[in-house]
């Protein structure tokens, strides 16, 4: 870790509540039985990619009459997969969002004869898995949650989805059944249950997870969606990735590199909360579902539903190679092609740099479309490299430089810079043109989506077009000794709008009913401070990135050792 630098990787949300935490198996099912099994039957809810048997293995010394494991009530798999096949495509990575009900991936007759069972069954009954709680209106209900990044990393592992037998497939193929299929629908049954569950255990540490009561967990959901907070970071290798984060953040020394840090995506990260002196990890897209409004505000919540709107992730070419030449869906491609309600716009702020830094974006003037297109396939079928430079603007970056990146632009970050990459939230939508021939980490090319991309490329964002739009596009707009503050975009087909604070000694500032998500960019720390008292101060480090729910409504960035600097990002009025 570099000198002076507090970057934390386990940052923890303190919570105000004292609430028993129970760690373990053996002491959580000790817990349960202590306080009592509504009806003699304990239904385990949990979301896909929890396992079932590691569960009905804990949980033995509660010496159940019968187990029943949902995993078994499901539909046929080729039954399964026939009924989503709209939603999977053929496709590696992009399918189509789905809107199915939970009940539906169900056999109503092997859920009738399990509600059956339940019913005759004369000593304790513990269901288990997915939809547990379809199996009976009795009962007391257990919650088993996990974050997305565990999911995925069991899927390495060779974890198959929760409805499908696909052990063997690859994770890019499995990632795609989790996104546009069972997180949709385990979401939705979560949110179903929440009023009905007594227990929350958060899962993610296997072998050791941790209960609390639901009603503490809500409750400090409730808390935190009053004052700013931190989620735990993830960070993962990649064929292009950089040494900037390992040296910055005091990474392990493991994996080669370092290529992305997801420090700012709800859907992905978790929030680690305190309760006494222990901690529950729990998925930040939680907070997003059971606190829109208060963390979202008034007309983001009205505009996007339940759904965090923004992101900010850190991509390091420090030493590494160039990221893909890329481009993202239009909004109505991506409605048409996918489900989605909004499209992934975008933007680099440059948070280091080196001599070589640039980034690629917009076309060069003239260029045809055909004979790009072309030269693309040609790539894509091992005939000859892609001349990126010859259809592609290379600009040089600087710290501090802001690259506007709306949908539809040709773009990649060049070898040698360390990117904030601020962006709407549709994550996983880019379509890769050109990937400098490489293999990913697994052996095996990286899918291309060369034609969805030709579909969405905007011929017109030219050389001229792109200087004028989406480089250097700074506006002052406030100036004084306490702090300065300009816009830096987005450009105006994006939702988000982006200022950068220069905070000599203090600035205070409005949330305009939106959330607002904030990296500190330069500097060793600084204060965020409550300006009527609603929360204690919060301190943030230089590169971590932080959220300040628009409930907050206004709050004070206090510089602490000298001057600092953040960029804040919200949806625009």
């Amino acid at each position: 870790m570099e000198p002076g630098n507090e970057y934390r990787l386990h940052p923890v949300t303190e919570s105000g509540i004292r609430e028993e935490v129970t760690k373990g198996y053996e002491a959580i099912a000790e817990r349960i039985s202590r306080n009592g099994i509504r009806d003699g039957i304990l239904i385990c809810d949990l979301y896909p990619g929890i396992n079932e048997e590691r569960i009905e293995k804990g949980l033995l010394s509660l010496s159940p009459a019968l187990t029943i494991r949902t995993s078994s009530l499901l539909r046929d798999p080729d039954e399964l997969e026939k009924f989503f096949q709209d939603n999977i495509t053929d496709d590696r990575v992009f399918g189509f969002m789905s809107h199915k009900d939970i009940l539906a991936c169900f056999s109503m007759e092997k859920l009738e004869k399990a509600r059956q069972m339940t019913e005759n069954s004369n000593g304790l009954v513990i269901i288990i898995g997915t939809g547990a709680s379809l199996v009976t209106e009795k009962g007391t209900i257990a919650y088993f949650d996990i974050t997305r990044w565990e999911i995925q990393l069991r899927y390495r592992k060779g974890m198959k989805n929760w409805l499908f037998s696909n052990s063997e497939e690859e994770t890019l193929r499995k990632v795609k059944r989790g996104y546009f299929i069972e997180w949709r629908i385990a979401d939705r049954h979560k949110i179903s249950i929440s009023g009905k569950t007594k227990w929350y255990i958060s899962a993610d540490n296997e072998e050791e997870p941790g209960m609390i009561s639901y009603k503490a967990l809500l409750a400090a959901l409730d808390e935190i969606a009053g004052r700013p907070f931190r989620m735990e970071p993830y960070f993962d290798p990649g064929v292009w990735g950089g040494q900037w984060m390992k040296r910055e953040f005091g990474l392990p020394e493991g994996p080669a590199n370092y290529a992305w840090s997801f420090d700012g995506v709800p859907e992905e990260n978790a929030i680690i909360i305190s309760f006494g002196d222990e901690t529950i990890k729990t998925p930040a897209i939680n907070l997003v579902l059971f606190q829109p409004e208060r963390l979202l505000g008034e007309h983001v919540y009205g505009r996007y539903g339940a759904e965090f709107p923004i992101r900010f992730d850190i991509l390091d070419t420090m030493e590494g190679g160039n990221l893909s030449l890329q481009v993202h869906p239009l909004t109505g491609y991506i409605q048409n092609a996918f489900g989605m309600n909004y499209t992934q716009d975008e933007s680099y702020y440059i948070l280091a740099d080196s001599e070589k830094s640039s980034v690629y974006l917009g076309l060069k003037e003239g260029i045809s479309k055909e004979e790009m297109g072309k030269a693309l396939k040609e790539a894509e079928h091992g005939e000859k490299p892609f001349d990126a430079e010859k259809y592609v603007n290379r600009f040089p970056a600087r710290k501090h430089d802001h690259f506007l990146i709306p949908a539809g632009t040709v773009h990649c970050s060049g070898a040698g810079t360390v990117v904030l990459e601020i962006s709407a939230t549709p994550y996983i939508f880019t379509f890769k043109l050109w990937d400098w021939g490489r293999l990913g980490l697994d052996g095996k090319p990286r899918p291309l989506h060369i034609d969805h991309g030709l579909k969405n490329i905007q011929w017109n964002r030219n050389t001229e077009w792109v200087k004028n739009n989406l480089v250097s596009q700074d506006t002052a707009i406030h100036e004084s000794k306490e702090y300065s503050a300009s816009q830096t975009g987005l450009h105006r087909l994006e939702p988000i709008e982006t200022i950068r604070y220069t905070v000599r000694e203090e600035a205070i500032i409005d949330t305009s009913d939106s959330v607002n998500m904030l990296n500190l960019v330069e500097g060793t720390k600084a204060l965020i401070e409550s300006t009527n008292g609603d929360f204690a101060p919060f301190e943030v480090h230089h590169a971590e990135t932080f959220i300040v729910p628009a409930s907050v409504r206004q709050y004070r960035i206090r510089a602490v050792d000298g001057q600092v600097i953040l960029i804040a990002a919200r949806i625009k009025p």
